[in-house]
């Protein structure tokens, strides 16, 4: 069983790469395989709406994506992290999440896996990012399991949402969360 967690923020080695970087650690101490997939320096385009994924699985942009794709879609588990910008997710993990979103769906390739969202935020827009992740999800059949409160964290320089105990400890809670139903979905 593999976990993988995909960072949306262009920022390397950040805090959202540390809090998922940390829910993964508690996976895979379940015995889980894990996979840190950063979108940082990636070309990963926005959605064209050209609809050749309605027919095909496949995308017409020739850019970073597919081969992600490929990699969620073998994945059991998948976690998006995303940093909160203006309110909102990153353009980059819109942009992966439309475009995967688009191409899997109406095969339903991501329906039974386990997944949810990881949102850092320096004050405010944590709720609306984290439930713009969480739609994802639900739209497109994970099983989303929770965790001791909302999986959001807060830091804004480097390394700052490691003083986050709350933070830290509701993303360690969620690994240990998606661990759990994922052996017992597939166990």
């Amino acid at each position: 069983m593999r976990a993988i967690g995909v960072v949306g923020s262009p920022r390397r080695n950040g805090n959202t790469e540390i809090l998922t970087n940390h829910a993964l650690k508690a996976i895979a101490e379940e015995g889980l395989e894990t996979e840190l997939i950063t979108l940082s320096g990636l070309d990963i385009r926005p959605c064209n709406a050209c609809g050749v994924c309605r027919e095909e699985e496949r995308c017409t942009i020739e850019d970073d994506l597919f081969p992600l794709y490929n990699r969620i879609k073998e994945a059991d588990a998948v976690i998006l992290a995303s940093p909160v910008y203006y309110g909102s997710a990153t353009a980059l993990m819109k942009a992966f999440m439309e475009r995967t979103g688009h191409i899997g769906n109406p095969r339903r390739v991501f329906a039974g896996k386990v997944g949810g969202p990881l949102v850092v935020t320096r004050r405010a827009g944590e709720n609306f990012t984290h439930a713009q992740l969480a739609f994802w999800f639900h739209l497109l059949g994970f099983y989303v399991p929770g965790s001791t409160y909302w999986n959001v964290a807060f830091g804004r320089e480097k390394g700052e949402v490691t003083k986050d105990e709350e933070g830290m400890n509701t993303a360690w809670n969620f690994g240990k969360n998606i661990a759990f139903l994922l052996k017992k979905l597939k166990g």
